[in-house]
C-alpha cells in the first residue's frame, strides 16, 4: 500500500473511472448537446507547515492518487502551498508589534512561493505528468508582500493564470495583500469553464455576479472554512450561478503544524493535544441543481470525487439565469474594474515633443 492511501481515504459518488482521451476528445462546450461527465475531486489535507517542498511532495502523491481513480479535475485547499496559519496572531496588537511576531512572519514568508518561480514549474508538471486540471491554493509571494491565491494548470503543463482573493477575512488582512479586478479569470476548457473564489469572498455578491457574467460552469470554492453553515453558501451558489461547486478544505490536527513555543494557537493552545481537530474539512461536491454529489466530509483527510454531468449546467439555467433571462439589466447593473492595481508606475516612452526639446 503506497503512503498516499495510507494517508488518504477515496470518497467518490460514482466510483467507475472515466477514459481521460475520451474526455477531451467528445466533450464539446460550445452549447451543444451533451450528456458527457467529468470526474472531479477536491483535495481535503493538511499543509506540511513551513516545509514547502514536503507540502509539494505529498500534493504530488495526492495528485498521483486522484489520476489513478480518473479524475481529469483536482481542486486543493486554500493556501495548501504556503500553509494557513490558522490560530496565529502574528503577536498583533493595534499600535504594536512584538520580535516573535516579525519573525513568525518572515518564516511565513520564506514558506511562500514566487509566480512564476519554480514552485509553479513544478506544478506545472505534476498537472502534465498526471494529465489533469489542476487547481491550487498557494501563499504567493511579490517581494515582501504575500497574497492568498488560486493557480491553474492544465493536463499539457500549461500554467494557465491565477486569481488573488479580493478581501481577506479579520486578521488575514495584516499578513496578506489585497488582490484586484485583473485576478478574477474564468478559463475556456475542454471540460467546462472553470474559476475560483477563495473562502469568505465567496459571499461577496458582485464578485460571484461577475464571474457568472464569464459564464463560469465548474466554481472551485477553496477555504478555511470547516463549519456546517458553509454548507448552505455553496448549495446557494450552486443554486444561483447554475455550475458545479467544488469546495476544498484542509483537515487538520494539532500536530499538523510546529509544536510549542514555535508556534501557538492563540487563545486555545493550553486546550489542545497533538491529535486535537483544528480543522474539520467538511469539503463537498454539489451540482447545479443544488444536489450534494459528495461530502461534506467531516472524518479526515480524503480524496472527495463525484462525476459531473456537464448535462445539468442546461437543467439548472432552464430554471434560473442569474445574468440571463434573470436578470433585469434596465434596473441593475455591475462595472468590473479588470486592469491592475499598482502603487508606482513607470512612464519610459518619449514623445516626440521631448526628443525636439533635448535637441
Amino acid at each position: 500500500m503506497s503512503i498516499t492511501q495510507q494517508e488518504m481515504s477515496l470518497v467518490t459518488a460514482n466510483p467507475p473511472p472515466i477514459n481521460v482521451d475520451q474526455i477531451f476528445a467528445e466533450v464539446e462546450m460550445s452549447g451543444a448537446e451533451t450528456s458527457q461527465t467529468v470526474r472531479a475531486t477536491v483535495v481535503q489535507a493538511s499543509t506540511v507547515f513551513y516545509d514547502t517542498p514536503a507540502t509539494l511532495d505529498k500534493a504530488e502523491r495526492l495528485l498521483a492518487e486522484a489520476a489513478e481513480n480518473g479524475s481529469h479535475l483536482v481542486v486543493f485547499p486554500e493556501a495548501f502551498i504556503g500553509g494557513y496559519p490558522r490560530g496565529s496572531s502574528f503577536e498583533l496588537a493595534i499600535g504594536a508589534r512584538t520580535a516573535k511576531g516579525r519573525d513568525d512572519f518572515r518564516k511565513y514568508h520564506a514558506s511562500a512561493i514566487d509566480v512564476p518561480g519554480p514552485e509553479v514549474e513544478r506544478l506545472a508538471e505534476m498537472a502534465k505528468k498526471y494529465r489533469v486540471f489542476l487547481v491550487m491554493g498557494v501563499i504567493e509571494r511579490e517581494g515582501y508582500t504575500l497574497y492568498c491565491t488560486v493557480l491553474f494548470f492544465d493536463p499539457q503543463g500549461q500554467f494557465l493564470g491565477k486569481h488573488r482573493k479580493l478581501m481577506p477575512t479579520a486578521l488575514e488582512r495584516c499578513i496578506w495583500g489585497f488582490g484586484d479586478g485583473s485576478t478574477i479569470p474564468v478559463f475556456d476548457t475542454p471540460i467546462g469553464k472553470i474559476g475560483a473564489a477563495i473562502c469568505w469572498e465567496n459571499r461577496m455578491p458582485s464578485l460571484r455576479t461577475a464571474m457568472y457574467a464569464k459564464g463560469i460552469e465548474i466554481y472551485c470554492a477553496p477555504t478555511a472554512d470547516a463549519r456546517e453553515t458553509w454548507q448552505a453558501s455553496m448549495t446557494h451558489i450552486a443554486l444561483e450561478g447554475g455550475c458545479f461547486v467544488l469546495s476544498a478544505n484542509q483537515f487538520c490536527r494539532r500536530k499538523d503544524y510546529p509544536p510549542p513555543p514555535e508556534y501557538l494557537f492563540s487563545g486555545s493552545e493550553d486546550s489542545l493535544t497533538l491529535d486535537s481537530v483544528v480543522c474539520a474539512g467538511g469539503s463537498s461536491i454539489i451540482s447545479p441543481l443544488g444536489v450534494v454529489l459528495a461530502g461534506p466530509n467531516y472524518e479526515g483527510e480524503a480524496l472527495i470525487s463525484a462525476d459531473l454531468d456537464l448535462g445539468d449546467i442546461a437543467r439548472a439555467k432552464f430554471d434560473f439565469d442569474v445574468v440571463g433571462h434573470y436578470s433585469r439589466p434596465e434596473v441593475f447593473s455591475l462595472n468590473i474594474r479588470e486592469h491592475p492595481r499598482k502603487a508606482v508606475s513607470f512612464t519610459t516612452k518619449v514623445t516626440k515633443d521631448e526628443t525636439v526639446k533635448k535637441t
